[in-house]
């Protein structure tokens, strides 16, 4: 291999953080990935990309200099120049560490650092569902809730980098907490959001005489996940299946209003929407209809990642390529 051709994107959530090795994205040529752990703090999960690195290096027999760049993506909030993430909702111990000067320092080569809702419109946009747009909006549905703008082709940030925050918009005076603010997009909407609800459809299909699984989690002292809600409703649980088709409802509201603001002709969802499909997207589409413009709402296609599950992957390459 030839030097500096090497690419490394990290890819950081509150749930689990992969590394990944490409000469060529969005072909992978090996990852790897660990629990991100983020109540243990910053310093294990780095110690374990720095390893990450180091060993899908040693498996190809290749040395440092191969590495042209590396690119981390994740959620903000963060300082992308400075390549500093600021403790954002799902990484809250993660307090202004300086992961593109860590990352240089150790590597010897660039370090970009990226949104990962800006790194997963990019790589949509790219080599994803988005090819062909000139107006789209990625969202992204997972432990939290975010979005990267493309406008006329080029990815909008903003006057300081903070375009696409729509998880910390109030939806509602109260409801369950989600970037630190109660009845927000992302405590609605986002797999942190469902573990916060699921309880509470629980307590009212009980009440009703109904019998779910997802009691049983609750029964044994373990939080109910959004892959538990997932899970329970693929085999036909009532209580589960109301859970997702609520959250699609309120997904639905949210990107009404991304609808007559921006006027995209597609929106690509990620995370979430992969996994339930038309389960959550349905009833968002239904609410577009009867929310948003006619003319916005007819032209704009509401439809999840083309990526799939390597959309993180991907996303991570691309901010290595300097997007």
């Amino acid at each position: 291999m030839a030097k500096r051709s090497l690419l490394i994107g990290v890819d950081i959530g509150g749930t689990k953080t992969a590394v990944i090795a490409s000469q060529k994205p969005p072909a992978t040529i090996d990852r790897m990935e660990f629990p991100t752990r983020p109540e243990r703090g910053a310093e294990p999960a780095l110690r374990l990309i720095k390893e990450g690195i180091n060993d899908l290096l040693s498996k190809r027999g290749l040395e440092r200099t191969t590495i042209r760049a590396i690119g981390v993506s994740c959620g903000g909030p963060l300082d992308r120049i400075r390549g500093v993430i600021q403790a954002p909702p799902n990484l809250s111990t993660w307090v202004d560490i300086p992961i593109k000067a860590i990352l240089e320092e150790e590597f010897e080569t660039r370090c970009h650092v990226e949104n990962d809702a800006n790194a997963g419109a990019v790589a949509e946009h790219r080599f994803g569902a988005g090819r062909g747009c000139r107006n789209m909006i990625f969202i992204t549905m997972g432990t939290g809730f975010g979005a990267g703008i493309i406008t006329e082709g080029h990815l909008y940030r903003g006057a300081n980098d903070m375009a696409g925050e729509i998880g910390h918009v109030r939806l509602t005076r109260s409801g369950p907490i989600g970037y630190y603010k109660a009845g927000s997009v992302e405590g609605w909407i986002s797999g942190g959001g469902i573990a916060q609800v699921a309880p509470l459809a629980v307590a009212t299909g009980r009440k009703r005489g109904e019998t779910t699984a997802l009691a049983e989690h609750l029964r044994h002292g373990k939080p109910i996940t959004a892959r538990d809600v997932a899970l329970a409703a693929r085999n036909g649980d009532a209580v589960a299946s109301r859970i997702i088709h609520s959250t699609g409802r309120r997904l639905g509201q949210v990107l009404a209003i991304l609808v007559d603001v921006l006027n995209p002709e597609r929106i690509v969802i990620g995370g979430l929407a992969i996994r339930l499909g038309d389960a959550l997207l349905g009833p968002a589409r239904k609410v577009i209809q009867g929310e948003a413009l006619a003319p916005s709402a007819t032209i704009c296609e509401v439809v999840p990642a083309a990526l799939d599950e390597r959309i993180g992957d991907v996303a991570a390459l691309c901010v290595a390529m300097g997007l």
